[in-house]
Order: C-alpha cells, then sequence, then structure tokens
C-alpha cells in the first residue's frame, strides 16, 4: 500500500536563507491561523476534512460508468435475494458508487457525533491547563490557544477517517450506519482491492458484499431505534472517558507567552494528538461497553445469518467469503483502530459466531417472523449471557408477544 502523506499541521521551522522556504512557511502560518478560527464545535471539522482527502487523494481513483452501474445492478439483486428470508422489507431507497473521497464526504455527518463527546472533553482540558497567570499574559494569543485542542482533534479525526477511507468496503461495513439514512453504498475500487487475496471472481466479491450491505440497510431503516441505540451506545462509552490531563499539562506549561512560535504549538499539538485517552473502567462504562459489543454481535449476526439464506449455492464461495469476513471483523482490523484512536473505543463485536448461532437456532424453532420479530424493541434483543446460551434464550420467548411484534413489523 502506498504510504500516505504527512498531513498538514503546524509548519516547521524553516531555513531563514532560504526564500523558498520562509515563504512556504508564511503560507502555511497563515492557513493554520485563518483554519484555527473555523471549528463549529470541539473538533475544527473544516481541519478534519482537509487532511483526510489529503491522506485519501493519493489512491484515490474516478469510477467508470460501468462499475457505478455494477453497484447498483449487485445491490438489487441482492435485495431480490434476501426478500423470501426476512420480514423486514429493502432499506436500501437509493444506491450508490462510492470513491473513498465520497465516503469521507458522505460519513462526515455521523463521525461528528461519533467524535464530539470525547472531542469536548479534550478541548475543555486544554483551557483548563493553562499555567497560572498565563491566560492573561497570553491576549490576543489566547484565542488561538482555546483552537488548538480543536485542531489537534481534526488532524486527528482526519489522519484516521483518510486511511480507514482506503479499507472499508461499504456504508456500514464497520456495523455503524455511517451513511444517509435509505442509501445502500459500496466501494468499487476497495472492493476490487479485497477481491484480490480471495481467489474468487470479483462479480462473486461485489455480489457478497453487496448482500451485507442490503442486509444492513434492512436492519438500520425498518428497526428505527437501532441507529440511535448504536450510536448512543458509543456516546455513553465516550463519555466515560478521561483525559489525561498530566500529559496535557505539560504540554500548556511548556508555552513561554513571551515567545511563543509555531514550534512551540507543534509540540502542544503532537502531545495532544495521541496518548489523551484513559478508560476508567467504571460500572457504566462497563455497561455501556457491553451494550455495544453485544449489538455489534447481534447486528453482523443477523447480516450474516440472513446473507447466508439468501446466497445460499447461488455463491460457489459463499463459505470462504463469509469466513473472509468473521476474521476481518472479530480481528477488528482498520475500523477497531479508528475507533480507538478517535474516541478511545475498540469497536469489536466480540462473539460473532454465537451471535450468528442464536439467530439460526431462534428461525428452526419460531420461524422467520418470531425470529425477526426480536428487533421490535432493545428490550427484547438477547444479553451477552444469552449469547452463550441460544437455547434456553430461545425458549424462555413468549409466543404471543412475538406474534404481536411480528405483526407491527410487517405493517412498517
Amino acid at each position: 500500500m502506498t504510504t500516505p502523506p504527512t498531513p498538514p499541521g503546524f509548519p516547521g521551522m524553516p531555513d531563514p536563507n532560504d526564500p523558498g522556504q520562509m515563504q512556504a512557511f508564511l503560507a502555511q502560518l497563515q492557513q493554520m491561523f485563518a483554519t484555527a478560527g473555523t471549528s463549529d464545535g470541539p473538533v475544527n471539522w473544516t481541519l478534519a476534512q482537509q487532511i483526510a482527502e489529503q491522506v485519501a487523494r493519493p489512491t484515490d481513483r474516478s469510477l467508470t460508468a460501468a462499475e457505478r452501474t455494477s453497484a447498483a445492478d449487485a445491490i438489487r439483486l441482492a435485495d431480490v435475494w434476501i426478500d423470501p428470508v426476512t420480514t423486514l422489507p429493502s432499506g436500501a431507497r437509493t444506491t450508490a458508487a462510492w470513491t473513498t473521497l465520497e465516503w469521507i464526504g458522505e460519513t462526515l455527518p455521523v463521525w461528528k457525533q461519533l467524535c464530539d463527546p470525547v472531542a469536548s472533553r479534550v478541548v475543555a482540558a486544554t483551557s483548563g491547563s493553562l499555567p497560572e497567570g498565563m491566560a492573561e499574559q497570553l491576549g490576543p494569543m489566547r484565542g488561538l490557544l482555546d483552537g488548538i485542542g480543536g485542531m489537534a482533534f481534526g488532524q486527528q479525526v482526519g489522519t484516521g477517517l483518510g486511511q480507514l477511507s482506503a479499507e472499508v468496503l461499504t456504508s456500514s461495513d464497520i456495523g455503524v450506519p455511517l451513511g444517509p439514512p435509505g442509501v445502500a453504498a459500496l466501494l468499487p475500487a476497495n472492493i476490487d482491492t479485497f477481491a484480490e487475496g480471495l481467489e474468487r471472481s470479483g462479480d462473486e466479491v461485489r455480489l457478497y458484499v453487496a448482500l451485507r450491505e442490503a442486509a444492513h440497510q434492512r436492519l438500520f431503516e425498518h428497526v428505527p431505534w437501532l441507529r440511535a441505540h448504536l450510536l448512543n451506545s458509543v456516546d455513553a462509552y465516550a463519555r466515560g472517558i478521561s483525559v489525561d490531563r498530566e500529559a496535557i499539562e505539560d504540554a500548556m506549561s511548556s508555552i513561554d507567552p513571551e515567545q511563543l512560535d509555531p514550534t512551540n504549538l507543534e509540540s502542544l499539538q503532537n502531545s495532544l494528538a495521541g496518548g489523551m485517552f484513559t478508560p476508567n473502567d467504571t460500572p457504566e462504562q462497563k455497561a455501556a461497553l457491553a451494550r455495544l459489543e453485544t449489538a455489534l454481535a447481534l447486528v453482523e449476526g443477523w447480516v450474516t445469518m440472513i446473507v447466508e439464506a439468501a446466497a445460499g449455492d447461488r455463491l460457489p464461495g459463499l463459505s470462504a467469503l463469509g469466513e473472509a469476513f468473521r476474521r476481518r471483523r472479530a480481528s477488528g482490523g482498520p475500523a477497531e483502530q479508528t475507533f480507538a484512536t478517535l474516541v478511545g473505543l475498540e469497536m469489536r463485536p466480540r462473539k460473532l459466531r454465537e451471535a450468528a448461532v442464536l439467530w439460526k437456532t431462534l428461525t428452526e424453532v419460531r420461524g422467520v417472523e418470531g425470529r425477526d420479530a426480536i428487533w421490535g424493541h432493545p428490550d427484547l434483543l438477547p444479553s451477552s449471557d444469552d449469547l452463550d446460551d441460544p437455547e434456553a434464550f430461545v425458549r424462555g420467548q413468549d409466543d404471543d408477544g412475538l406474534d404481536g411484534l411480528a405483526d407491527d413489523l410487517k405493517n412498517l
């Protein structure tokens, strides 16, 4: 893989005897000051998007009309295959084929929801960590320092998103609905790269990925509480993260207000951009993490079961493709690394296999309607303990309640 360029940030000090370096330095410095004032929240999202696009651009490529058509056709065919195996209707009101740059732009609104809670802690810690008396000494430079936390997080977010954009295959690839509601999207260039090591045809891999995207969209579109449940679980966990104030205070104390220059700010940004998160492991945070991991496992387990039931013998490489995705999700991969960097959270759907077994058992005992009725309310979802004993969970369901919820789902 091509090494991405160093993302923009604070400029390094130039050689004063080199006019070219001085000119470039002054241009970067001017851009930095301008960008510091564009933040509309705890993260400087203008900077984040600029950096993400710069990181992604070297490996981004435009899509042909044939690629866009093939993506749309694959999603439509996937929906046809899925129709008989679930009571949830199609969730794809629109189909799309995205480049990596388009993925960044389309998913940025949801990333704001995911990152702002913990970023607000970083920015507040930065503002509250100025040495005594320094705020008055800084005078007009205080406004710049107030934006340093947002810029630091913006650079961190941008770098993470730029790198992740080269790995994701769909709008829902990490288990959380990142794209606009009702839009089923594939990233054809990334799918082609993913297919290279699987010894399967590109058409087969694309259709398998489309099946997964179409199944995800049915859940996110027709289980109205699910999107908020996932995003709120991330938010609840992130709010339990504490910021390493000692590291921030050390960085802030290194600033000499009488000799404030960009190299001081570069050092500060580097300090803020790494090692800021310290999980508290409070009971509330543990509960939020357990809810999120279980929900992710249930979503992925349901999707896996639906795809296997829909594809049947139609995809010769179904077993190999399913195993490749299980390994990809179970190990976390780029999604886990990005979330750990951005919100201090490992997005790993533990008990993925157990969740798939539970959904299959529910199908065998309760049928398709009884199985899908479980999505009728978050309180009906299996717990982490239920995943360890799916038969006990199935035996404990109330027939009348499930039948009533199934009727409600059919009327959505």
